[in-house]
């Protein structure tokens, strides 16, 4: 790096004062025109991106805010009151204007513009006062009619617009102005972006780019499904479309099918089919235009051949584009004829191309036909680990691409690369006082983190590709570090034997896991002054990359002289800075940090408030950075055994502390939070019971509270696990808690208070382990068992009371939350469906995937063991694809280039293959150099002559699966080939196929696998596509956005619908302005007010909403990602409310197809999927095909709810109901019969749902008996019995769509005005309560009508006693 001169201060201090300019929006020239033009896309081509609607209630607005105003902002600071939060709405009006109307970002009404282009019909467009005359650009730039302009300016009344001018600050532009659009001379960058841009318009609808994961494209496969937008077929397909629908499903999505394929994954999308508008388009060999044609404004030469054949050469000039004479071996840049100038190089290739007039026409009406959420980029790559064989055609663009260094969008940027430490840290510092500063601020640091990690991900593969020198080139490979563009590489090995002490290389591995973490934990808490490193890590070809931002000034120092605070020899020199002291004493409470002294090498105590790993640098430009933060939380003493210290019983009769591979095991954030609330809840049960202890006591004898008081708390410090565990004390009342509060807050505010309360609080202190005597405050330090940390003393006690809350919560882990993980799957209150969303329910409880052995030993022994059996199936294939992927980590270490796709489809083979001996393919010998050159030293990491993986074999991988497993997971694998595996614990071969790839970033070839065959093996190297990075970032949240989404739901569950649509709306626009239109946070803000517009009865704007939650899922997720299946799910049901019976069944057939890919048949929300199919089938009355699949949920239900359940009394109503409609009335009998027994026992003799069931049993016996009489007639008089015709009623589809409902967890009851007023009025006093006491049973009465067989589907005890139509929807929309 550059020695940082007084010059680069001094733009770095212009740069951060333009950053800070009043005129905030101008920060989006440089970093965000993806996003605007991205955003007016959007608005432009949909006329309903998520803005709309909002002018309605515009003049609602400020008052919404402030309805939301107390609940987020006290959330966000602690302890801030909520006048100044109003204040600073009101006041911002008088007082600035631009915040006064950016208060409202979204609601700007809009105006329209009348556009003159040449050569077209002039059209108006709607604009909105604070977009920029960029995004006026960049809706040219994709309207068909005007897509193949880039280079031009926009003039009002004659004057020439600013690019990057508001329009609002445009004099003179209102409703009905003119603005002219005039073609500008091309510079060779203008002349270069209209070439990109003309091949981004003929490659629009080729996939290729998703399924080689660039440029931040993704696949989705809804509208294969749909046919094209479901706004449209909506109108057009109004008529019951009851004639023919075709509703047989493919033999494999059938009830009982084996057959696992894998080519419908990704359906042949007939768009794909390529138009051929040219057969080449490329730079000349021409290139740069000598001196003399430069002097004639020759700008580039190009190179293109027609689809009818014809070679022709381009020239660009300033003044457009014409064909000149060159040939490919002749240079002669004189005009060719026909002398034909134009201004865009579509219009001259329009002249001489015919074929490309065509085509190029109907390519673009096709482009702009697609959905919108179909073609934005997404913020972060996702990668398919599937992909069809795809021709490799010439780019120009792409192969210019690879050979320059063009990183993400530069080419826009002034100054080319980016410093990127200093975008990251000055987008931190913008300001946040209100609503429009921190919308832009969190924009602005989403925008950057994105783009970090895109230009991260690419630097880290180049690396590992070889393609960076190092710069330190002449040490061990393993020790090399890089820098490329301003980011600085690191590979994870233990360089210098930094980690002797903690594991050595293992250690090195996961330290930068642990880092992330810990720069993730800061900058939520976000404390201003405070820096951390952009740090992004990548996973490729085996190798640990760590890529981070440059501290200015940190290269030209030795690390021992930088560092001012903390240690760099994990805590034998120690250092600290006051400075440090106080900045990071304001993250301590958020993150649980004991500020502490250690000793130094000298014997010196030393202050700090974090770990001692934990280093301060100032850098040049004076910001405080804290980096290496891999001990930000306290260890995990269950897999760090400390001799001489005992475990508390909970921890060894789980066989623990275990030795574990490395030492930095850490509990999770969520764990050290569940730990402290869980103590928090302790402590005031404690201090209620001696409150109550004493008042008894003074209603006895004084003595009694002096001996009962504190012998009672004696015992209690001991004590506290086992009240853990323990069930709620009846005494706590929520008086009484209430009552502790109160004297918690006055106690820590003022000393004088009555001694004996005092008391209370400090016993209950003591007993919960708090840092403080008054009031409860749980604090852990992060340095205990650390190797080589030295305490004072002194700090003796303070150091034993540590140790033994280390201790409780290594217990809490093992007696609460693995517990609590099983029971709530038990229940169905989570329903993981595959590895990654079952390690996401372990996380989110604080359970480390190291545990994922304990939680299936837990599993195995539980009471409810088979409604289990979904979680032991994900969690073996968890167990196992883990344990080969860090086999297949280190093996592939040992594989040079050449053998990549070789290596990796012999480790697939071994893997998952029947054929017992699959042999390697090594690269072919005609091809091994007879002569081997001396290595050079920049070689890729472990590029050696290393063949040894291709002598493993399927016997010995799976042995070394078994003994990973059972050292890093604690668990026996009884299998030693993979046949024996799946027999064993009834997984699937393709769904451990796609659990490795998506976990090492393999991507195969999309065909058919016979995974059984023992004649040959599985995979060729052919089947193996790409290998792709897999990264893992920051995540920076939209904080305002998301309060008003919490908002939203809680006004929901209280059953104020509309207040939450409007809240929840609101969200979205404030989503969509930091996000930009694709995030998953959007997709669950859609998929919400998709439930809430179908409850409010408007299907087609939840079909809309619903329609792009499915694309964004598909798209950010995966388009098999379990979140997805879910989202078609909901839009078939809205699909069937719309009448469109044929595409609500192919989008249900879609997601059982991907279920059953993902997981198999046998999993609870199977049996919900088989239901909603058979009820679609019912309704367009294919019975035989209806049973098959009810039948199915019927058994699915049983054996994961049990038998009695409700779920099962309303399946068996279900089956019940088809075999009327068949005529079958012995066997509907029967299974009502079954059901009618369920609602009995369950519910009682007088509740409705028994009442229902005893009522359609009558109407099913007098059926039943009028078909044995109408039988007994025909026997008796033979052909010419006078027979009535029998009636039986095809069922209706209000009634399908009423039963649809039901088991999709979503409840109509009919209500007055007056009900409506008594239940929001009851729901208000009870959620009062709720508050005090978190009742879970509040449920029960106002709603007592309408029980649940419903509430199960959606999972979860959130059992609402609200408005009924909400009752059953926040918990699944939300959830995922």
């Amino acid at each position: 790096m550059d020695t940082v001169s007084l010059q680069h201060q001094i733009q770095s201090v212009q740069r951060h004062i333009s950053f800070l300019k009043k005129e905030q929006m101008a920060l989006l020239r440089d970093l965000h025109l993806e996003i605007l033009r991205l955003q007016k896309r959007c608005s432009e081509l949909t006329h309903d991106l998520e803005m709309r609607g909002v002018q309605s209630h515009q003049q609602e607005l400020p008052s919404v805010m402030l309805l939301n105003g107390d609940c987020p902002e006290s959330l966000e600071k602690e302890g801030v009151a909520e006048p100044p939060r109003e204040n600073g709405l009101e006041e911002a009006e008088p007082g600035d204007e631009t915040t006064g109307q950016e208060v409202i970002v979204i609601q700007d009404t809009g105006f329209s513009v009348k556009i003159l282009v040449p050569g077209i019909e002039p059209f108006s467009l709607q604009v909105s006062p604070q977009e920029m005359v960029q995004e006026i650009h960049q809706v040219l730039m994709d309207r068909e009619d005007t897509c193949h302009r880039t280079c031009f300016s926009l003039h009002l009344d004659g004057n020439m617009l600013d690019h990057f001018s508001e329009l609002r600050s445009v004099e003179g532009l209102q409703e009905g102005s003119v603005l002219r659009v005039v073609e500008e001379p091309y510079t060779v960058r203008e002349a270069r972006i209209h070439v990109r841009h003309v091949r981004d318009l003929l490659k629009s609808l080729d996939p290729s780019d998703a399924f080689n994961g660039v440029d931040c494209n993704s696949l989705s496969f809804l509208s294969v499904f749909t046919d094209g937008d479901l706004g449209d077929s909506g109108k057009r397909k109004k008529g019951l479309e009851m004639d023919p629908i075709d509703c047989t499903p493919p033999e494999y999505i059938l009830p009982g099918s084996r057959e696992r394929p894998l080519c419908p994954l990704q359906p042949q999308n007939r768009d794909w089919k390529p138009l051929q508008c040219l057969k080449v388009l490329t730079m000349s060999g021409w290139n740069p235009p000598p001196g003399n044609r430069k002097m004639h404004g020759d700008l580039m030469y190009l190179f293109v051949i027609t689809a009818e054949d014809r070679q022709v050469s381009i020239t660009a000039s300033t003044r457009g584009f014409y064909l000149n004479q060159s040939t490919a071996y002749h240079f002669n840049p004189k005009p060719a004829s026909p002398r034909f100038l134009s201004h865009s190089l579509v219009e001259l290739l329009n002249q001489i191309s015919p074929t490309f007039k065509k085509n190029f026409a109907v390519l673009q009406k096709k482009r702009v036909q697609r959905h919108p959420f179909e073609r934005i980029a997404t913020p972060f790559q996702v990668y398919s680990w599937t992909a069809p064989q795809a021709e490799h055609a010439m780019d120009c663009v792409r192969a210019e691409d690879a050979y320059t260094s063009r990183l993400g969008y530069e080419e826009h940027i002034p100054g080319q690369t980016r410093d990127w430490n200093e975008e990251l840290q000055t987008t931190r510092e913008l300001p946040r006082k209100n609503l429009p500063e921190r919308l832009l601020r969190e924009r602005a640091i989403f925008k950057v983190h994105s783009d970090f990690t895109a230009a991260a991900t690419r630097g880290a593969m180049a690396v590992i590709d070889g393609n960076v020198m190092a710069i330190n080139p002449s040490e061990e490979t393993k020790m090399q570090m890089f820098i490329w563009n301003n980011i600085f590489f690191s590979l994870g090995f233990d360089v210098r034997d930094h980690y002797k002490d903690f594991g050595g290389d293992v250690a090195a591995y996961v330290a930068p896991t642990n880092d992330l973490n810990g720069v993730r934990t800061y900058n939520v808490v976000d404390v201003e002054g405070l820096y951390t490193l952009g740090t992004v890590v990548v996973d490729y070809r085996g190798y640990r990359v760590t890529a981070q931002s440059i501290i200015p000034g940190i290269l030209e120092r030795d690390q021992e002289q930088s560092v001012i605070y903390g240690s760099i020899d994990f805590g034998k020199t120690v250092v600290s800075h006051p400075r440090y002291l106080e900045l990071l004493e304001r993250t301590s409470r958020p993150l649980k940090i004991l500020r502490h002294r250690v000793l130094n090498d000298r014997d010196e105590e030393v202050e700090l408030c974090s770990s001692v790993e934990c280093k301060g640098i100032i850098g040049n430009d004076g910001r405080h950075y804290i980096l290496d933060l891999l001990r930000t939380f306290p260890p995990d003493l269950n897999f760090l055994p400390v001799p001489g210290e005992e475990l508390p019983e909970e921890c060894t009769r789980a066989g623990f502390p275990r030795t574990h591979r490395h030492k930095l095991c850490c509990l999770r954030q969520e764990l050290v939070d569940a730990f402290v609330e869980h103590r928090y809840l302790l402590f005031m049960k404690l201090a209620a019971l001696q409150l109550m202890q004493q008042k008894a006591s003074q209603l006895q004898t004084p003595s009694s509270l002096e001996n009962g008081g504190p012998s009672s708390m004696e015992s209690k410090p001991e004590d506290p696990p086992r009240m853990e565990a323990g069930s709620e004390e009846e005494g706590s009342s929520a008086s009484g808690l209430a009552k502790v509060k109160e004297l918690a807050e006055t106690i820590a505010a003022d000393d004088g208070t009555d001694p004996r309360s005092r008391e209370v609080i400090r016993n209950a202190c003591k007993a919960v382990g708090s840092i403080s005597s008054t009031a409860f405050d749980i604090r852990f330090n992060p340095d205990i068992f650390s190797p080589g940390v030295r305490f004072p003393e002194s700090c003796q006690d303070e150091v034993r009371d540590q140790k033994q809350l280390l201790k409780d919560a290594a217990a809490f882990l093992l007696s609460c939350q693995i517990p609590g993980l099983v029971k709530d799957c038990t229940e169905h209150a989570v329903l993981p469906m595959d590895g990654a969303t079952l390690a996401e329910v372990m996380r989110q409880r604080g359970i480390n995937m190291r545990y994922l052995g304990k939680v299936l030993e837990l599993v195995l022994r539980s009471p409810a063991r088979q409604q289990l059996d979904h979680i032991y199936k994900i969690g073996i294939g968890e167990l196992i694809t883990r344990s080969a992927k860090h086999i297949f980590k280190t093996y592939l270490q040992g594989v040079e280039l050449s053998g990549l796709s070789a290596a990796i489809s012999h480790f697939l083979n071994c893997f998952l293959s029947s054929y017992p001996n699959p042999v390697a393919h090594l690269p072919a010998d005609e091809l091994v150099s007879k002569k081997r050159s001396k290595r050079r030293k920049n070689r890729p990491p472990g590029a050696s002559d290393n063949t040894a993986w291709a002598v493993m074999t399927p016997q010995e991988l799976w042995r070394n699966i078994c003994q990973e497993a059972k050292n890093y997971f604690d668990f026996s694998l009884e299998c030693e080939t993979v046949d024996q595996a799946v027999e064993t614990y009834g997984l699937q071969k393709i769904t451990l196929l796609r659990e490795i790839s998506l976990k090492t970033g393999i991507q195969v070839l999309l065909k058919e696998y016979s995974f059984d065959s023992r004649h040959k093996p599985t995979f060729t190297e052919e089947d193996v596509l790409n290998i792709f990075p897999v990264v893992k970032h920051v995540n920076p949240k939209a904080s305002d956005a998301f309060h008003f989404f919490q908002s939203g739901q809680a006004k929901v569950q209280q059953g104020f619908l509309k207040e939450g649509c409007e809240l929840i709306n609101e969200a979205l626009n404030l989503f969509n302005n930091v996000y930009g239109a694709m995030h998953v946070e959007t997709c669950a803000c859609l998929r919400l007010l998709a439930r809430l517009h179908y409850i409010m009865g408007d299907y087609a704007e939840a079909l809309s909403n619903q329609q792009k939650a499915v694309l964004m899922s598909e798209r950010v997720m995966g388009i098999e990602h379990p979140n997805t299946i879910q989202e078609y799910m909901h839009l078939a049901l809205y699909c069937f409310a719309s009448s469109q019976l044929s595409t609500s069944l192919s989008l249900l057939y879609r997601a059982r197809y991907l279920m059953l890919l993902v997981f198999g048949e046998d999993h609870p929300e199977m049996a919900l999927l088989d239901n909603n199919i058979g009820l679609v089938l019912h309704g367009v009355m294919e019975y035989d095909l209806s049973l098959r699949f009810l039948e199915n949920a019927l058994a699915v239900s049983t054996k994961y709810h049990g038998p009695k359940a409700l779920k099962v009394a309303l399946s068996h109503h279900l089956v019940a109901r088809v075999y009327e409609s068949k005529a079958e009335f012995r066997s509907a009998l029967q299974h009502e019969k079954e059901g009618y027994t369920i609602y009995k026992t369950q519910l009682g003799e007088d509740h409705e749902k028994t009442k229902e069931s005893s009522e359609y049993l009558k109407c099913l016996t007098q059926q039943a008996v009028a078909l044995q009489r109408t039988m007994n007639e025909i026997y008796r008089n033979g052909s010419s019995a006078n027979i009535p015709p029998l009636k039986f009623t095809a069922p209706s589809l209000a009634s399908v769509l009423e039963q649809l409902n039901v088991i999709n967890g979503i409840l109509f009851i009919p209500l007055s005005q007056k009900d409506l007023e008594n239940l929001k009025a009851e729901v208000a006093r009870r959620h009062q309560l709720q508050e005090a006491s978190r009742n879970r049973d509040k449920a029960e009465e106002p709603m007592a009508t309408e029980p649940e067989p419903e509430p199960e589907p959606s999972g979860g005890p959130e059992d609402l006693g609200s408005e009924p139509q909400a009752a059953k929807d926040p918990s699944p929309s939300v959830q995922g």
